[in-house]
């Protein structure tokens, strides 16, 4: 057996043979964009990322974002070759079920994906996210003499990446804030999937990334391994701008019929092509997932070379702790995703009667909570006056001051949305971000992702309904709350006065296993009696035997105006707050029942949006308030009485219901 490591031109024909025989295997893929790539990926990965493939989640590693996902047998190979726990059964395994390398890269089932890629644009936003939890964090724990949070973030990216709005959104503020430890390589390779990328993009890619304030570094040929090692060596030498190296690549490198075509782009090469690409690599065309011994040398070096890396942090860190022992203290807690003891304890109180906005209330919450919690951050969408999510008197981000704890993004909610999971990825922070409720449409995908991963990103939302008013229905959500709902493993919170608002932000903070949504009201809501069990996602505020209201939000209020009505007429409601669908549904059946029993099948839900997904609560032959057409500019009251949720409909359809019952 060799004993001398393979030259980077073996390794880097590895990559490719590996990323062909993978996608061939599958019968599906992309092999093109990994075989151009792959000079790039293995210079990356052997000289310049600063990383511990034995402990993938060493804190101070540098990030790695795959932008381009559908590229993802490049990134699958460089784990397996660089020592990470990928065994090469799996790469035969690649799309197959239950393998660690699915179709794009998904994190939490690779060692060393760090981030789920695959909507083009959303990981670049997530890359901007990575840097900016870095340069906070080192803002926030670094001392003179003791860098105990230092890394860079790179991340591939695509022309498909750069065409996608979101990318404009995150390069934007990437360069104003001056993220110089952001590295980003596009694989400039000319092709898109459906024919050459002169067909829809045509811009100076270069010259944009200059005008958002990023340092532009040129490589000519992507198949120049000293080309590319000089251009990351000097993208790693901050100058006070992110970087963009522009590497002209070749997709489907080496193929000799399908080189700088789009039908290398998504689809394998086929039998023939592959046997006449390994002859183009002069490799053996009958061998079929080869690592010759001498590539497979480089996984125990790297390991090697990560760990005593990682030793040596450890050991900046073991001196740091002398020196500032709390600081030390509290950066391992939050890097483990630990709370304080007895934060909640916190919590604001608010006074019955009291009439106050949700969105106001949760705002003290939230100050209350943060004053506690060192790792909340928040930032907004230029709205955080109307969101009231300010961090009062905890500073402001600039690029020249990370430490403070209030992020402005400006009007850009797309790349908020992913910058926010990108922080939340990164670990040590804990992010909210906000905006008005309708705006939640231009984050969809970035709220997906988030539950897709399951990580801890915060979304608040406000301006809940038609009664904000007069700004009409362009800003009056009415699908969006069946939008959210409909989102697997994201839990949705419509808090009906502040109280139910401050238990909604002692979940959000707790949770660890999933993003939460925040959906508050710009009106004010009259604070109810009681202690809400918000945690168990509904429960009985009032109680009354012939029928039920089920309301949320704003809508509570009503359904107990309503009740009064009924009352007045000898009908007595049972009122349910149901701040949130999804904790409701988990809990046991038994407290479900006494809640809501089947027995009882008097029931009118009132929310002020679309009827759709109530059903599952008032039955079919359930009554349903709601709100099925758009908005209209007037003020709150009149527009919530054009659209019919007033404690009048309400009374009516639950009168209505228990006629029925009774005839």
């Amino acid at each position: 057996m060799s004993t001398t490591l393979a030259s980077p031109e073996l390794a880097i024909t590895t990559v490719r043979t590996l990323a062909i025989d993978g996608v061939q295997a599958a019968n599906s893929g992309h092999p093109g964009a990994p075989m151009g790539l792959a000079p790039v990926g293995w210079t990356l990965f052997s000289r310049h990322l600063k990383h511990s493939p034995a402990d993938p989640e060493w804190p101070d590693r540098d990030r790695f974002v795959l932008s381009a996902g559908h590229a993802s047998m490049l990134l699958y190979p460089l784990l397996h070759l660089t020592g990470y726990d990928l065994p090469m059964e799996q790469l035969k395994k690649f799309r197959q079920l239950h393998s660690s390398t699915p179709g794009h890269p998904e994190r939490g089932d690779t060692a060393g994906v760090e981030i789920t890629t695959g909507p083009l644009g959303q990981g670049f936003a997530n890359a901007v996210g990575f840097a900016l939890a870095e340069a906070m964090l080192a803002a926030r724990y670094n001392r003179p003499g003791h860098d105990v949070v230092d890394h860079r973030t790179w991340f591939i990216c695509s022309d498909g990446d750069l065409m996608e709005g979101i990318s404009h959104e995150a390069a934007s503020i990437a360069g104003f804030l001056g993220l110089e430890k952001l590295i980003g390589i596009w694989d400039d390779n000319h092709i898109s999937l459906d024919g050459p990328t002169t067909l829809s993009f045509g811009e100076d890619v270069p010259a944009r990334f200059a005008a958002y304030g990023w340092r532009v570094i040129r490589v000519e040929d992507g198949n120049d391994v000293d080309a590319i090692d000089a251009a990351m060596s000097e993208a790693s030498v901050p100058d006070g701008r992110p970087t963009l190296i522009a590497c002209r690549t070749h997709i489907g490198f080496g193929s000799p019929n399908k080189q700088d075509t789009s039908s290398a782009h998504g689809s394998p090469l086929g039998p023939d092509e592959v046997a006449a690409t390994k002859r183009a690599y002069g490799w053996p065309e009958d061998a079929q997932f080869l690592v010759p011994d001498e590539v497979a040398l480089w996984a125990p070096e790297l390991v090697e070379r990560g760990r005593a890396t990682q030793a040596g942090w450890q050991e900046r860190v073991a001196a740091y702790s002398a020196e500032f022992p709390a600081e030390a203290a509290e950066m391992a807690r939050v890097g483990e995703g630990r709370l304080p003891e007895g934060w909640e304890s916190a919590a604001p109180q608010f006074t019955a009667g009291e009439s106050i906005a949700t969105r106001a209330s949760a705002g003290k919450a939230l100050n209350a909570f943060a004053a506690v919690v060192p790792e909340l951050i928040q930032g907004a969408a230029d709205l955080s006056s109307s969101t009231s999510t300010d961090l009062k008197g905890l500073g402001t981000v600039t690029r020249d001051d990370f430490s403070g704890r209030n992020l402005y993004y400006g009007v850009r909610e797309h790349a908020m949305g992913a910058i926010t999971n990108g922080i939340a990825a990164h670990a040590g922070l804990r992010p909210v971000c906000s905006t008005f409720f309708t705006f939640s449409d231009y984050m969809k995908n970035t709220i997906r992702l988030a539950a897709l991963m399951r990580l801890p990103s915060i979304f608040v939302f406000t301006h809940d309904s038609i009664a904000l008013g007069e700004d009409g229905p362009t800003h009056q959500p009415i699908e969006h709350l069946a939008a959210l709902r409909a989102i697997p493993d994201l839990v949705t919170l419509r808090p009906a006065d502040a109280t139910e608002a401050t238990e909604a932000w002692r979940i959000a903070i707790a949770r660890t296993d999933g993003p939460t949504a925040l959906v508050l009201s710009r009106q004010g809501l009259t604070t109810l009696e009681g202690t809400p069990a918000v945690e168990r996602g509904a429960y009985v505020l009032a109680d009354g035997d012939d029928c039920i209201l089920i309301g949320t939000g704003s809508e509570v209020g009503i359904a107990m105006a309503a009740r009064e009505i009924l009352a007045g007429e000898g009908i007595a409601a049972r009122v349910v707050s149901m701040p949130s669908f999804e904790l409701f549904r988990v809990q046991d059946a038994a407290y479900r029942e006494q809640v809501l029993p089947r027995s009882r099948t008097a029931r009118v839900a009132v929310e002020a949006a679309s009827s759709f997904g109530w059903a599952e609560w008032t039955g079919l032959d359930g009554a349903i308030v709601a709100v099925d057409r758009f908005g209209l500019s007037a003020p709150a009251a009149e527009a919530m009485a054009e659209v019919g949720v007033t404690p009048e409909a309400v009374a009516a359809a639950a009168r209505a219901q228990v006629q029925g019952e009774r005839s």
